[in-house]
């Protein structure tokens, strides 16, 4: 007796063998880049949110590896004065190897502003949700190089932690434009952070 197969399953299999018959790598090639993303604008209170400044050090924001870091830490610099000024908390990390002295100068920490080290989630084993709620912060606005390194992780620990995250996308930079396209969909979208991220510009950001 003949077993007739529907056409529509017919159909399916036909193209899980075509699947199969190609690597994930292969099909990789097929990816087109999804639309530029919307950026709002956002609007913070100074007395509860603070500014992360990640890793804008000499080993991780240099011209010859990460040029892109270098010409946005300018515009981080102008938004830092501006977080200053508002009174808002300010934090810093290093790499392993970075210190208070290798962070750039035109974001120069101030003595009374806490530097933590870590790797790429600046929340693990660091005290950086204990200074965080010590300030009564419940927004954080992230900065950091690389795009998908301290930039992702932290903000995705930051999430996690329970914090609203803004994430100026003039601020994460990475060491190609695929790593900074991919870093920002990833947040935008992602199941942990997309529903309390915010993403917009530096200058967008207006503090009360």
């Amino acid at each position: 007796m003949r077993v007739r197969i529907p056409m529509v399953a017919l159909a399916f299999i036909v193209a899980v063998k075509s699947v199969a018959a190609a690597s994930i790598i292969e099909l990789w090639e097929q990816v087109k880049a999804p639309p530029v993303p919307n950026l709002s604008a956002s609007t913070v209170k100074a007395n509860e949110t603070a500014l992360l400044l990640l890793d804008i050090e000499e080993a991780t924001c240099n011209q010859e590896h990460r040029p892109r870091c270098i010409a946005a830490v300018s515009a981080m610099a102008t938004f830092l004065e501006k977080a200053r000024s508002a009174h808002m908390a300010v934090f810093y990390s290093n790499t392993g190897a970075g210190s208070r002295e290798t962070i750039l100068s035109p974001v120069t920490p101030r003595d009374d502003e806490p530097i933590v080290k870590a790797g790429v989630n600046k929340f693990f084993g660091t005290k950086l949700d204990e200074y965080l709620k010590a300030k009564n912060v419940r927004t954080v606005i992230v900065c950091g190089t690389t795009a998908f390194g301290a930039a992702l992780h932290t903000a995705t620990g930051a999430a996690q932690n329970g914090y609203k995250v803004v994430l100026p996308v003039d601020c994460v930079p990475g060491g190609s434009l695929y790593e900074e396209q991919a870093t920002v969909w990833s947040l935008i979208n992602g199941p942990g952070t997309g529903r309390v991220l915010t993403a917009t510009t530096l200058d967008a950001i207006k503090i009360e």
